[in-house]
């Protein structure tokens, strides 16, 4: 597990070309091309494990790294204020667009570890696939449960590090890498071009190869790009971005999660069995 990279002396436990990079990402691809149905299906993967009932009326809580604003689409009318968090302004900007009809969010210009809310107030929390691009991810996460009240969730999706995967697999991983961290130096139009060019040329042949194994009933389990097989191009296209695009990526075992949320202050830690690895959910501790 990797938790301490280098942290810019401008910003607090923050990458600042990171930060830029998704900046430069949720403008290009905002998600309003995203269909309803294909974006309640995906928050759904991700939100399997929340605990909805759990939750008071008119719960207050937080998306540490909204983005988009994607997810927050979904959650802000099931509760009574969600506060959208982000490093990027050009983020937020593209944020505040989607949700421009909601009375329910209030967005939020900081960093994971700086964020103007009151220690001990949010009724919940939530971070999908936000703090392992974060330098120092064990802070960032306790950060986020020091704002929750004894007995709040805390929801997080970080990278997997392909621990239930065979070698070969974590293989292809290993090659992989050597272009993200070429690709991500790129600017931003050359970065994009290339991107979309992945997501085509292998995001998209691997993923419907996939689907027709499965149909044909081939076992695909750990066929590469499989939990793309059902989504759209354009769900290819920006998470190859996200992929590829991305200066800091960090990855972590269900193991170090699990131990990642209890040393934040955590329990009764439960993971999804589900794709997309890894996602899991404490609960803040009365202490």
């Amino acid at each position: 597990m990797i938790e301490n990279k280098h942290v810019d002396d401008d910003m607090t436990n923050a990458d600042s070309a990171t930060v830029s990079s998704f900046g430069d990402e949720w403008t290009r691809y905002d998600q309003s091309a995203l269909s309803p149905e294909e974006r309640t299906r995906i928050f759904n993967s991700y939100f399997s494990v929340f605990p909805w009932d759990s939750l008071p009326a008119d719960a207050e809580g937080f998306d540490m790294g909204c983005g988009s604003g994607r997810w927050a689409k979904l959650v802000a009318p099931r509760v009574g204020r969600l506060n959208c968090v982000d490093a990027s302004s050009e983020a937020l900007s593209v944020a505040r667009a989607a949700l421009a009809e909601s009375d329910k969010v209030r967005f939020i210009h900081a960093n994971a570890n700086d964020v103007p809310l009151a220690p001990g107030s949010q009724d919940f929390g939530y971070s999908l696939g936000v703090l392992h691009h974060i330098p120092n991810t064990q802070a960032a996460l306790n950060a986020c449960v020091a704002l929750l009240k004894p007995g709040a969730p805390m929801l997080v999706y970080l990278y997997y590090s392909f621990d239930n995967r065979p070698a070969w697999f974590r293989a292809l991983w290993q090659a992989s890498e050597i272009l993200r961290v070429r690709i991500s130096r790129l600017p931003g139009p050359a970065k994009s071009a290339v991107t979309d060019m992945i997501a085509l040329c292998i995001y998209f042949p691997l993923a419907r190869f996939a689907k027709w194994a499965e149909l044909l009933g081939v076992g695909a389990a750990n066929f590469p790009l499989r939990a793309y097989r059902d989504l759209s191009f354009y769900t290819m296209r920006t998470d190859s971005r996200d992929r590829f695009g991305t200066p800091l990526e960090q990855r972590f075992t269900r193991v170090e999660i699990a131990k990642m949320l209890e040393r934040a202050g955590c329990e009764r830690v439960t993971f999804s069995e589900a794709e997309p690895y890894w996602c899991a959910v404490g609960f803040k501790a009365a202490r």
